[in-house]
């Protein structure tokens, strides 16, 4: 029997051997997915039920949801959950905390500006304020971030929050008692009349309150009866469209065309003005740049093309996409981009993009810059096959934002490696903000940037902040100092005014020597802000031929 042991070993082995090939081959044809099931939903399905490790379903789609937008363009986005409040709250008319502006220096929350109305104001805080303790916690040195002190200061409204403060000229720290409440987010905060004629409006974004505060804002510069108005839209990404469409109606005739959209989803909807403006005659100037996109370059598109104002400064951003918003039930949401806008004389002014590939897009401005379009009207490259016509004739251009009909350069000429360094290290906010603080009982006898810039001039303010920067390392030659000097003492005395006096004082300051504001304020002065045609304009272009 010992004899057969061998043979007996081999035959068992051989056995099992095709017992395997034949279980290997039975288990490894693939399943069928029936037809008509979502292969991404069949996807999770299987991941869920068959993958080797445990996974976590709702982690491994927040990663992929932003991926799978990528691929459609620049703009569709998707938003989770817990970032969709914060994102939302630019357009929203408001949001629920204690109603302070402050900024981080030397790991402590330094109270920059009081919202007026809020929580804050009612129960005494003041600008210059520390805050060290939120709720008895100790809230100073590394744990002492941007995010965190949101996190910690906003919250529901009719919620406590409890403050710690240092103050100036108190030995102990102080103690108040804030119930969260409504914080009203403004879009204006800067409309002013220049010269007793021209009313000048900032406008920083399209919100909800938008339309209101430009409103009330036209109506006081028709009680100081002004004679013409500057729309500034620089660096303001957009908004609601709706917003742009209530602005540009109070500029415009009955049954001017406003915008069109169309997506092959979404039919053609077109937006007439009412009639029902205000303001159809005055004479008007729109201010853009790089960054003036979306619901900007929509005011700025319908004003050209009906040759209803002047556009004065930079080519615009070029977004001619419209996004919707879904939410889902979790909370998140997708900005999905469901059609294209067209201004009125049918350019849609989306720039070029590649799908899949947001880099690239994100990298334009800065290619813009590197190109020299910045300085010079001649490196601006349009599509010129691309042409359109305004009403009166006037060529424009598709494909590539909106070009300005008076180019105004930016001047870089004054800027030094000095300066450049003082601005990127942040040395220049940090003595400007140390000094209102040192200052701040007697720079408050000031009530407007006028009388503030008089004395600042008399403080040898220059001489100071170059001592400053010089012990944080930055030692500045004599040639760089004096080709500078103007446009670095012109920065500190605009952030001591903004601390001091806040946004409109500083605005004010800022637009004496902002050359964009002072070529609307030429134009307006010599009678010319409606275009008319030019014998250029007039000419008929080869595809019309």
């Amino acid at each position: 029997m010992k004899k057969y042991i061998p043979t007996l070993l081999i035959l068992f082995t051989l056995i099992g051997v095709l017992i395997g090939i034949y279980i290997s081959r039975a288990t490894s044809h693939a399943i069928i997915i029936p037809s008509g099931v979502s292969k991404v939903d069949e996807l999770i399905k299987l991941v869920h039920g068959c993958y080797v490790d445990s996974t976590s379903m709702e982690d491994i789609i927040e990663k992929t949801m932003p991926k799978i937008l990528t691929e459609l363009d620049p703009h569709s986005t998707y938003i989770p959950a817990k970032d969709l409040e914060a994102t939302n709250a630019d357009l929203k008319g408001s949001f629920s905390g204690i109603g302070i502006k402050f900024l981080i220096e030397e790991d402590t929350v330094h109270v920059t500006d009081i919202i007026r109305g809020g929580p804050s104001e009612q129960v005494g805080l003041m600008p210059g304020d520390r805050i060290v303790t939120i709720n008895d916690t100790l809230f100073v040195g590394k744990i002492c971030t941007n995010d965190e002190a949101m996190k910690r200061l906003k919250g529901p409204k009719n919620t406590n929050v409890k403050l710690g403060i240092h103050r100036w000229g108190e030995k102990e720290l102080l103690h108040f008692n804030i119930t969260r409440g409504d914080i009203p987010v403004r879009s204006i905060e800067a409309a002013y009349i220049i010269d007793n004629r021209w009313g000048y409006i900032q406008v920083e974004r399209f919100a909800e309150n938008t339309f209101a505060e430009f409103i009330i804002s036209l109506a006081k510069f028709l009680r100081d009866r002004c004679e013409g108005l500057i729309i500034d839209v620089r660096g303001n990404g957009g908004g609601y469209l709706g917003v742009a469409l209530q602005m540009a109606n109070e500029f415009l005739s009955s049954s001017d065309m406003i915008v069109y959209t169309e997506g092959d989803h979404q039919p053609r909807a077109t937006e007439y003005a009412n009639g029902r403006g205000s303001f159809q005659s005055i004479p008007l100037v729109i201010l853009t740049d790089e960054s003036s996109a979306s619901a900007s370059e929509i005011l700025a598109g319908t004003i050209q093309d009906n040759d209803r104002g002047t556009i004065i400064g930079r080519r615009t951003f070029g977004k001619g996409l419209v996004q919707q918003p879904f939410q889902f039930n979790d909370g998140s949401a997708v900005r999905l981009t469901v059609a294209r806008y067209y201004t009125p004389s049918g350019r849609c002014i989306q720039k070029p993009y590649t799908k899949g590939d947001n880099e690239e897009y994100a990298m334009d401005i800065l290619n813009r810059y590197e190109r020299g379009e910045f300085f010079s009207e001649d490196s601006i490259h349009q599509n010129d096959s691309i042409v359109y016509k305004t009403r009166l004739g006037r060529t424009v251009y598709g494909g590539g934002g909106i070009m300005p009909d008076i180019f105004v350069s930016s001047d870089t000429s004054d800027i030094t490696s000095y300066i450049s360094q003082a601005v990127s290290k942040g040395l220049i906010r940090q003595y400007t903000f140390r000094y209102s603080d040192a200052h701040r009982k007697e720079l408050s006898q000031f009530k407007n940037y006028e009388t503030l810039l008089a004395h600042l001039k008399q403080q040898n303010i220059l001489d100071s902040f170059t001592n400053y920067a010089a012990e944080k390392g930055l030692k500045a030659r004599y040639w760089q100092l004096q080709r500078s000097k103007k446009r670095l003492e012109q920065s500190l005395y605009a952030n001591i005014i903004y601390n001091t006096l806040g946004m409109l004082e500083h605005v004010r300051y800022i637009n004496t020597f902002d050359t964009t504001v002072l070529k609307a304020v030429e134009v307006l002065e010599s009678g010319n802000a409606f275009p008319k045609l030019t014998d250029a304009d007039s000419r008929p272009t080869e595809s019309e031929e």
